[in-house]
């Protein structure tokens, strides 16, 4: 076997030994056994949250369990074949499978980062705000190009979109909106984009000049049915209102949409595309979340300290740069991953930066790091 061609092979066992440890390869035929007799149970579906959480959860056990045997399969098929064309000199042969055992390098890598995501809330869905900085306009029409970006990426993942509210410019883009996003590993995947990013292109408004925007985007978790969050009614203001954004029969005409300001924290949770009967329950959803996001934030003094250092949304505090102009420049300033692909980072391709903060220990380390300490 080839040098390059044993480096992929040891590649793909390093993955597969990862993936192994992390869903506990040993046990998990027997906890999948555990789970299809708890949903024989005829009395499960009596509690219906129950029920979901525990489907929700064989499935993924499944899913991941299919999916180390697969790559294992896949590996073993593929090294014998070269074995074979090897011994009968079929040079074809031994090209085709070294072909294959690239691609499933690629792919088994892909599932090891997704075995980093193993953090309390990183199954969940998510809300993600996103609000207009420092800029004026050209800051709203960066909110704007920052909303499209995400659904963009949200969608070509199959996830489900969902607005919650928006808050229109005064003469372009959005002052501010806010999704809940659904899907497998939705909070994982977005949880590293929370910050200040930065544009920097010649301004589309007549000015000529070229000009630096900056908006924030905020990513919470949706906090599971069976994990409480206890509000104080004592301590919460609900205010209605009439929607400003666009969509929606109720908008401009009725008080529908609700504001409500949680005192002890600050915090503020709007929701303005539905009745204000479901807008009341769609940002009472949202504030649990987002004091479930401060209680795992405490629990976890990197990540706090992270989001305590990301400050106002202005210069200095930004985790990412998009530089259109005088050259063409995408830059994660934590990670350092970059892309001259721009138009591509806007249309929603955001999975190389994602993957480039989940491959970084909390101690801000990188997995390749911390490997070779070892």
């Amino acid at each position: 076997m080839r040098a390059e061609t044993q480096n992929t092979v040891d590649a793909i066992r390093k993955s597969l030994a990862l993936l192994g440890q992390r869903m506990d390869i040993e046990t998990a035929p027997h906890r999948i056994e555990e789970f299809n007799a708890m949903i024989e149970d005829p009395t499960l579906w009596d509690d219906q949250a129950r029920a979901q959480k525990l489907m929700r959860d064989r499935q993924q056990l499944m899913d991941k369990y299919d999916t180390y045997q697969r790559i294992e399969r896949d590996l073993n098929d593929n090294v014998e074949l070269i074995e074979l064309g090897e011994m009968e000199d079929d040079e074809e042969v031994v090209s085709d499978a070294e072909a294959a055992l690239k691609a499933l390098r690629e792919d088994a890598a892909a599932k090891e980062l997704e075995a980093l995501l193993n953090g309390e809330a990183d199954g969940n869905d998510t809300f993600l705000e996103i609000n207009a900085g420092a800029g004026g306009t050209e800051a709203c029409d960066w909110a704007s190009m920052l909303q499209r970006m995400y659904v963009r990426w949200a969608e070509k993942r199959g996830y489900e979109v969902e607005l919650q509210s928006e808050e229109a410019g005064a003469e372009a883009g959005i002052k501010s909106c806010a999704y809940k996003i659904s899907g497998p590993n939705a909070y994982g995947w977005l949880k590293s984009e929370s910050g200040v990013h930065r544009l920097v292109r010649i301004s589309p408004f007549g000015k000529g000049t070229r000009e630096t925007s900056f908006a924030s985007v905020w990513v919470y978790p949706v906090v599971d049915d069976n994990i409480e969050i206890e509000v104080n009614p004592a301590d919460i203001r609900i205010d209605t209102y009439r929607s400003s954004g666009a969509g929606g029969q109720h908008v401009n005409t009725t008080d529908s949409a609700v504001r409500i300001t949680h005192h002890p924290t600050g915090i503020v949770v709007t929701s303005s595309e539905k009745s204000q009967h479901q807008n009341r329950d769609i940002a009472m959803k949202a504030l649990k979340s987002r004091l479930y996001q401060m209680e795992l934030e405490r629990r976890t003094a990197a990540i706090n300290e992270a989001h305590e250092n990301k400050g106002s949304a202005g210069w200095g505090n930004q985790i990412r740069s998009y530089v259109l102009q005088p050259y063409q420049m995408v830059k994660d300033l934590r990670t350092g991953h970059e892309t001259s692909d721009t138009q591509g980072v806007l249309d929603g391709d955001l999975d190389g930066f994602m993957a480039a903060t989940l491959a970084m220990g909390l101690d801000g380390k990188s997995r390749a790091d911390a490997q070779a300490d070892d």
